[in-house]
C-alpha cells in the first residue's frame, strides 16, 4: 500500500492532491484544536459578527497554512511536511497561550469574546508574524 501511495505522490499532480488534501485535513484539525483552548467558540462568535474574532481565526488560518507552506517547501515527502507542520502548529499554539499569560492586565480571550478589536488585530499580527520565524526554523 504505502509503494502505491509513494508512486501515486512521485507524480506532479499526485503530489499536488495529495499535499493539498494533507493540508486541508491538517488546518481543520488544527483549527480544531484552537477552538478547544480558547475560552470564546470562534466560529459562533464570527457568525454574530465579532470582527475581532474573525481577525484572530483569520490570523490563525493564515499562520498554520504558512508554516505548512514552510513544510512543503523543505520536505521532500508528506510524511516530512506532516510530521514538521505538526510541530510547526505545536510551536504556534504554545506562543498563543504564552500571550495570555504575556498580557496580565488583560485576558486575551475575554478581550477578543468582547469584540475588542485591537486585541484581535495584534492577535492576528502576532500569530502571522511567528508562523514566519517557526517557518524559518523549518527551513
Amino acid at each position: 500500500m504505502m509503494e502505491a501511495v509513494d508512486e501515486l505522490l512521485s507524480h506532479p499532480v499526485g503530489a499536488l492532491i495529495g499535499y493539498f488534501s494533507v493540508a486541508i485535513l491538517a488546518l481543520i484539525v488544527y483549527l480544531a484544536c484552537f477552538e478547544w483552548v480558547t475560552k470564546y467558540k470562534c466560529w459562533d462568535e464570527i457568525r454574530k459578527g465579532n470582527v475581532a474574532a474573525a481577525m484572530a481565526t483569520g490570523g490563525k488560518i493564515f499562520g498554520i497554512c504558512n508554516i505548512i507552506r514552510f513544510c512543503i517547501e523543505h520536505n521532500e515527502t508528506v510524511y516530512g511536511m506532516m510530521k514538521w507542520s505538526f510541530f510547526g502548529f505545536i510551536l504556534l499554539l504554545a506562543a498563543y497561550l504564552l500571550l495570555e499569560f504575556m498580557t496580565p492586565v488583560f485576558s486575551v480571550d475575554e478581550e477578543i469574546g468582547r469584540d475588542n478589536r485591537a486585541v484581535g488585530l495584534i492577535v492576528l499580527i502576532i500569530t502571522v508574524s511567528l508562523s514566519y520565524v517557526i517557518g524559518a526554523g523549518i527551513t
